[in-house]
């Protein structure tokens, strides 16, 4: 019991740190990616709405249609001497990529970098201009036609034109005013009947900056985790000692006032005796006899349990074989059963082993069997098995049950004294209520565990114990 205690604390307090670093974690990493994303998504927005609208501020009849020369553009773009770059204040050319003889208005070509104004920034925060200054973007910009011009990409010497225009084509396609295509930031800026601008900004630095964050995160978390694991068992006793020591005091109580009980029962088992020889047909005498034979045995049990809690109980392990075990403890259950018109099978898959400690085993699977007996109203069956699951042999007992129980009755019943109804507090039914707990304290120290549920109107009661090794078997039935 203590074993097991020790393994929830640990399991609860692992689950309970683990869920309170991961959700920390994510909450982290999620706010660092929508912060940086939201930035980088203004930051386009804001290049989209000052350098995007060239196209649409240019004069000629030229700008609806594609050049004869792959080198022209239908139009001016912002920079020396154009009329955008005047409406906005400043008609000087500073930008990344712009060199003497290549800047706009001086052939216009293909890709060629725009000369860009950044008095617009200078209103703007200072993490901002940083920002924007340091960002390698482009222009790509499609007429209704399909046609398409590339510029400002000499930033970006991993991309070629085909790629920037596949990028834009799929950017314009989403029908979404901003987003993202792969590691690209974009906004698409509608231009009316002379088609579409789509401004990409190249944020693959940031988004790796991002994934290592998040990376490294989730590792410290595992690192975590794993460290929180190994103090959590290594002061998980300290933890729950004082829970042990009263568990420990509890069960020495047991025990003291079972001894001490034990010399009152035998003395008055005696008297009875001898006040037997003298007046044989006494229903007083017969009365007190059966109570104190009932007190014994609930001494006596009680013990049993105390012991089987402990953490170190003496126990002696062998290899069993569960079949035939079942089959010879279930045999005079079987006999009862008839004596009282119900009826008893047993189905048990041949060699199917465990190891364990025999006296115990047997005393679980009588416990099972004598409780449904004894609970099974009559006309109504019983079916005891012994059948592999994985790596666990099951021995499950099924009976009818007058009233179905729920799940809340089902867990209580390995409680001790539990009754479910008041069926089971009648004179002519002997137990105590501690048996099932008893075999399932049986259950745990064998590397098992029990559990009880309802299938329709039968009662199913299973003990599962760790199997000696997986073999294969066919069925039987007696």
């Amino acid at each position: 019991m203590i074993r097991i205690l020790r393994k929830r604390f640990i399991r609860i307090a692992v689950l309970v740190l683990m869920a309170a670093m991961v959700l920390v974690v994510g909450i982290v990493n999620m706010a660092n990616l929508i912060i940086v994303r939201s930035e980088l998504s203004g930051t386009v927005k804001e290049l989209a709405d000052n350098y995007a609208p060239a196209w649409k501020k240019t004069e000629g009849p030229e700008r609806s249609g594609m050049p004869e020369s792959a080198g022209e553009f239908p139009g001016e773009f912002p920079g020396e001497g154009s009329e955008w770059a005047s409406e906005n204040g400043s008609d000087t050319g500073r930008g990344r990529g712009t060199a003497a003889g290549s800047g706009p208005g001086r052939g216009n070509s293909d890709n060629q970098d725009i000369s860009m104004d950044f008095g617009w920034m200078m209103e703007r925060s200072r993490h901002f201009r940083n920002l924007v200054s340091e960002s390698a973007w482009f222009i790509v910009y499609i007429t209704p036609e399909g046609d398409t011009w590339v510029r400002n990409l000499g930033d970006i010497p991993d991309l070629d034109e085909e790629g920037a225009k596949k990028l834009a084509l799929q950017a314009a396609e989403s029908g979404n005013g901003s987003g993202w295509v792969q590691d690209y930031c974009y906004a698409v800026q509608e231009q009316g009947d002379v088609g579409r601008a789509v401004v990409l900004m190249n944020c693959e630095t940031r988004m790796a900056a991002v994934r290592n964050v998040a990376l490294i995160s989730a590792i410290a978390c595992a690192a975590g985790i794993l460290i929180s694991w190994l103090l959590v068992r290594l002061f998980s006793r300290k933890a729950v000692e004082p829970t042990i020591r009263n568990m420990e005091q509890q069960k020495q109580f047991i025990t003291n006032a079972s001894h001490e009980l034990k010399t009152p029962l035998t003395v008055i088992s005696t008297n009875m005796e001898l006040l037997k020889m003298e007046t044989p047909d006494n229903q007083w005498i017969r009365s007190t006899q059966k109570q104190t034979a009932a007190m014994r045995h609930l001494v006596d049990e009680l013990v049993y349990l105390s012991r089987m809690e402990e953490e170190y109980p003496a126990l002696t392990m062998e290899p069993l074989n569960l079949s035939a075990m079942l089959q010879e403890t279930a045999e005079p259950f079987q006999a009862m059963a008839e004596f009282n018109g119900k009826e008893m099978t047993v189905i048990a898959e041949d060699g199917l082993r465990v190891t364990g400690d025999r006296a115990s085993v047997q005393r679980l699977m009588s416990t099972l069997c004598d409780n449904a007996v004894k609970y099974t109203p009559e006309g109504g069956s019983i079916v005891a098995e012994a059948v592999p699951d994985g790596k666990y042999a099951v021995v499950r007992v099924s009976n009818n049950v007058e009233k179905p129980m729920t799940k809340e009755q089902c867990a209580q019943l390995f409680n001790r004294f539990y009754r479910a109804d008041e069926s089971r507090n009648k004179e002519k039914q002997s137990g105590f209520g501690i048996g099932l707990a008893i075999a399932a304290a049986i259950a745990e120290k064998h590397g098992g565990s029990m559990k009880a549920e309802m299938d329709g109107e039968m009662l199913v009661i299973s003990a599962f114990l760790p199997r000696e090794h997986k073999q294969e078997g066919s069925g039987g039935k007696a």
